[in-house]
């Protein structure tokens, strides 16, 4: 499978997607949503893949929506974008692919993450960011709501006033501000951040994944269940990750004090 706005490789347990459009700050279109999500199912389907990295080449992550792939007229009786079916057909599907993808997700955001680009790093599992790095909620710039998950991630990491504030001024907050609020798992040295990410990455991918992934199940249900539900949800996810072999494994290499094998079943 060939891609032409994005790098796909696969080493050491590890899928890891690359945005490829430098020369423009990685700025999303159609044929990127298109391949992101087609390199979200070959990842999904490999059972020797056991983590996702995520990352942008070149000097941003990635700075939103691409403008120029979509038709907008600016006079008040053109055509207009149905932006709707943009979301509902492109980004939705990814961002909800990304979220349910069973396996741990890094994202490394080695530049400006702005708009779109922003949310698609929040929605994966642990993200860390390069010191010169930039969160932007763009949308109020252009008279649009935040997108890609992003009216739902904000509250919920950042509380309503934060959240608030950033979508309705769009100011950039840096990556030191972002790891201080909590909206992602630390700030590193950018010579550092892509190497801290494989690193991490690697890590991951020789953990109990199976595990893992009914971690991030739960964490994302809690935000609907009530405490009753939610105690009841625990005890059947408990009860198929305490029949997998990666807790026969790990209770074997602990009682016998060597380092677990853990294969993600």
């Amino acid at each position: 499978m060939s891609f032409e706005t994005i790098l796909y490789e696969e080493a050491e347990g590890v899928a890891t997607i690359t945005l490829n459009r430098p020369d423009k700050l990685n700025a999303v279109t159609a044929r990127m949503l298109a391949e992101l999500k087609q390199a979200l199912a070959r990842a999904a389907a490999n059972s020797d893949i056991r983590s996702l990295l995520l990352t942008g080449a070149g000097r941003a992550f990635c700075a939103g929506q691409d403008l120029s792939d979509r038709t907008v007229s600016a006079g008040s009786g053109g055509a207009r974008p149905d932006l709707s079916k943009s979301l509902s057909e492109g980004y939705n599907p990814f961002i909800l692919s990304l979220i349910e993808l069973e396996m741990p997700t890094i994202c490394a955001v080695n530049g400006v993450a702005a708009g779109a680009g922003a949310n698609m790093a929040l929605a994966c599992d642990i993200v860390l960011a390069a010191r010169s790095a930039k969160f932007l909620q763009a949308f109020a710039k252009i008279g649009l709501i935040p997108d890609s998950g992003g009216s739902y991630f904000l509250p919920r990491m950042l509380g309503l006033p934060r959240a608030r504030a950033l979508a309705m001024l769009a100011e950039p907050i840096s990556a030191a501000r972002a790891e201080e609020w909590g909206l992602i798992w630390k700030a590193v040295d950018d010579d550092t951040i892509l190497l801290e990410a494989t690193t991490l990455a690697r890590k991951l991918a020789q953990a109990p994944t199976l595990g893992l992934a009914l971690t991030k199940k739960a964490m994302l249900a809690s935000y609907d269940n009530s405490l009753a539900e939610h105690l009841a949800l625990e005890a059947e996810y408990q009860g198929q990750a305490g029949r997998s072999d990666d807790y026969a494994e790990g209770i074997s290499a602990f009682m016998e004090k060597r380092d677990p094998v853990f294969r993600g079943k």
